[in-house]
């Protein structure tokens, strides 16, 4: 229905407003206390510059990073973090949401993460998936045989 249509980070982002509004008036047992709840934003922190790294990939293989417009990609990156995961920047905003829910650090902020996982494997990176089928044949198959779609 919204496949290719919501940017990866307005999942995000909403997830995330869910996880606050979660947190807020349906937590369920805060077991993350300070200071311990700052390791979220050292896991926040760290996503964030490997997304920035995946980013940088696209542009050094002057390919289009936009996850609106897969069909636009010139080359299929797989050096970096590419040769982990098919999806380093969403693996990334995962992290990203992990990290939060971490620091919030009530329990019920963690029930939204397999929401996200399937949100975006659903409506981003299935589409994503069959379009550069599409157009790298081939080469895309055997890079989905040897890397993973998430981790």
């Amino acid at each position: 229905m919204f496949k290719l249509k919501i940017p990866p980070p307005v999942y995000a982002l909403s997830i995330g407003l869910l996880m606050w509004l979660l947190n807020q008036y349906l937590p369920i047992i805060h077991w993350i206390s300070e200071p311990w709840n700052k390791i979220g934003l050292v896991l926040i922190v760290t996503a964030l510059s490997f997304d920035l790294w995946s980013l940088f990939l696209f542009f050094r293989s002057k390919t289009t990073p936009n996850p609106m417009k897969p069909e636009n990609s010139k080359s299929i990156v797989t050096g970096g973090l590419y040769k982990i995961s098919r999806n380093p920047m969403y693996v990334g905003l995962l992290f990203v949401l992990l990290g939060y829910a971490i620091w919030l650090g009530s329990l019920s902020p963690f029930l939204l993460l397999p929401l996200f996982v399937l949100l975006i494997t659903t409506q981003q990176i299935i589409p994503e998936e069959e379009m550069l089928e599409q157009k790298f044949g081939q080469e895309y198959l055997d890079y989905k045989m040897r890397v993973r779609r998430w981790l």
